[in-house]
């Protein structure tokens, strides 16, 4: 059975790499809770960021291209083995959420959409755009907990 597709990244992840981008997440929620003025410029950020399916698509479709034409102009055609190697890559994650690259990229700390999203929206819940969530009371450590736990991702 394959897995979730909002888990399989994830899931194909060391824990070491899935806490370190958990930490950074509530790390940067406590700093907007502190400073609720940034918190549109952030929500801003997160919109730009590129989660690991963006990269890994952007990469792949660079390294294809490689292939094919280092094959035209090099009139080898072993080249055409790059484009083929990726797309076997790319259909293993597809699948089951993992290939080769996969564990650098998590290590450089490129998140899934998920774990953008469970910032934005913990983000937006500090900001009152949910109404039960507004004004919390308690430290912003723990504000930032409540607001991530709300997003299902804490």
């Amino acid at each position: 059975m394959l897995p979730p597709t909002t888990r399989r990244v994830a899931d194909n992840s060391s824990a070491v790499a899935n806490a370190r981008i958990r930490q950074r997440t509530e790390k940067n929620v406590i700093y907007y809770a502190r400073n609720p003025a940034l918190i549109e410029m952030r929500l801003r950020e997160l919109d730009r960021e590129w989660d690991i399916e963006r990269v890994l698509e952007t990469s792949s479709s660079t390294l294809s291209l490689a292939g094919f034409v280092l094959a035209i102009t090099r009139r080898n055609r072993r080249w055409l083995l790059l484009p083929f190697g990726v797309s076997a890559f790319m259909l293993q994650h597809a699948l089951q959420g993992w290939c080769p690259p996969i564990p650098l990229l998590r290590r450089l700390g490129v998140r899934t959409a998920a774990e953008i999203d469970a910032e934005r929206y913990a983000l937006k819940a500090l900001r009152g755009d949910f109404e039960r969530q507004a004004h919390l009371p308690g430290s912003f450590r723990q504000i930032a907990r409540r607001a991530l736990e709300a997003t299902d991702a804490g």
